[in-house]
């Protein structure tokens, strides 16, 4: 009974989003844009030369991102071997769980809550809740901020006063940052899952926790990151899958985007090298008819929000020269397929997701051009594949 891998490159959009303009987004392009630096010498640092994908080129990444968006994609010339198409998001934002439950077949039914860019961001009501389940008499920030920054601005006052740092960014988020000894990490953890359901209630998707540790002149976030996130509305492919009777391991963050619902198996790291082993060993190792769905985060926390076009390149370099030992492992009838939840263009202004098409790439279902579908037409695919009945609006591209 052949099996499936989900495996989501976390921001790794291809640009062609019928309605970025709306977002503010017109013209971002994550991989056409970082191509385009890397074949024009702005991406040296640590690399060097156009952007080498030659694994996933094969399959049709190439292909996939001229589909979506127009882009020239330089070095990218491989005839696809593989499956290849680019999927256009229904739900309303560009943020993790949109993109990851409308991959496992749910569209967001509703509008997400963002707080105004203005400070104070937050309402009195929130600001009072943590500061008592936090037992502080205020807290710091209550702005929008990306997260390095707003860490190093406040880092003396926090350990000098013990408030926590909460901000948020464009997407539906609420954030909190606090000294993993100094505050306690236990403490942090505790204090964002026990105000997540306030903000759960208000359509906030979620609550994150940002645990750092080291002096304020050399600080570090940690691998200790929780995201509280809300339930989904609906069943997703996991809980269609697990509802067959078939096993499920979420490889990453997919627990938390998912709270858990239709995880059998959660496979953690501290770095996507970790969670890349993972990704390996269950090639090798999981059950016939089970599902892997797996998110590689650092494309996006560590290069996509910095705005750092050579640190994306390597990262996406490094992952393509990984993948031979993955495939390796995978059986006669076995499906993986290569995707992303939004944009994250390190070329583009600010610091925050980009609206975008993404790229779907798959190994094992013949050379075969899907075109421009809808996300959850992905989760379609892979019930489909698995022989499990699927829900929702997706229609099966195999």
């Amino acid at each position: 009974m052949g099996r499936a891998f989900l495996i989501v490159l976390d921001s790794v959009g291809c640009g062609g989003a019928p309605d970025a303009a709306a977002f503010g987004d017109a013209g971002a392009n994550t991989l056409g844009h970082i191509a385009q630096a890397c074949a024009e010498g702005r991406a040296e640092v640590g690399r060097s030369g156009p952007l080498r994908m030659p694994n996933l080129d094969r399959l049709g990444l190439g292909a996939a991102v001229r589909l979506a968006s127009g882009a020239a994609m330089p070095g990218f010339a491989a005839r696809p071997e593989g499956l290849w198409g680019a999927a256009t998001e229904l739900s309303r934002g560009k943020d993790t769980p949109s993109g990851h439950w409308e991959l496992a077949g749910v569209p967001v039914p509703w509008d997400w809550t963002y707080f105004p860019d203005v400070v104070p961001a937050f309402p009195d009501d929130l600001v009072a809740e943590v500061c008592r389940l936090a037992g502080t008499a205020g807290i710091l920030g209550n702005c929008h901020a990306s997260g390095m920054p707003i860490i190093a601005e406040h880092c003396a006052e926090h350990l000098r006063s013990g408030w926590p740092i909460c901000y948020t960014s464009a997407d539906s988020v609420f954030q909190i940052a606090a000294h993993e000894e100094a505050f306690g990490l236990e403490r942090l953890l505790k204090l964002c899952a026990d105000v997540a359901p306030m903000l759960h209630a208000r359509k906030v998707g979620r609550v994150i926790a940002r645990p750092f540790t080291g002096t304020c002149d050399n600080f570090k976030r940690t691998s200790n990151r929780r995201d509280y996130a809300i339930a989904p509305p609906a069943p997703t492919l996991l809980d269609w899958v697990q509802d067959a009777g078939r096993v499920t391991h979420a490889v990453g963050k997919i627990g938390d985007i998912f709270s858990m619902q239709g995880i059998g198996k959660l496979w953690k790291g501290k770095s996507d090298a970790d969670l890349f082993e993972h990704l390996v060993r269950l090639g090798a190792e999981a059950e016939p008819g089970s599902l892997t769905f797996a998110n590689f985060v650092e494309f996006d926390s560590l290069y996509g929000h910095p705005r750092d076009v050579a640190g994306y390149a390597r990262a996406l370099e490094w992952f393509d020269a990984a993948l031979p030992r993955f495939f390796a492992t995978l059986e006669p009838g076995d499906l993986a397929i290569f995707t992303a939840d939004h944009g994250n263009d390190p070329t583009w202004t600010g610091t925050d997701h980009t609206r975008e098409r993404v790229p779907v790439v798959g190994w094992g279902a013949g050379a075969r051009e899907v075109g421009l579908r809808g996300f959850v037409d992905v989760a379609a695919s892979i019930a489909a594949h698995l022989g499990v009945g699927a829900q929702g609006p997706g229609r099966s591209f195999l």
